[in-house]
């Protein structure tokens, strides 16, 4: 079986793809995108540049993760 997990409750836009067999978990990919460039000049995360850079990166993360 394969898991596809994506996260993007902050700051950073990450997608895994793990196999699981026989019990055991392996990571066939892990992509993080992060903001932290993005976000630097406020001092903190900014929901709407957080929101339009999820938007922005989620195809190309996942993309990546899929191959």
């Amino acid at each position: 079986m394969k898991i596809l997990g994506i996260e993007t409750s902050c700051d950073e836009t990450a997608i895994a793809v793990l196999e699981v067999k026989n019990g055991h978990f392996n990571i066939l990919s892990n992509i993080v995108s992060s903001q932290v460039a993005v976000h630097r000049k406020w001092g903190g995360v900014v929901p709407n540049l957080a929101k339009r850079e999820h938007e922005k990166n989620l195809t190309i993360v996942l993309k990546k993760a899929l191959e």
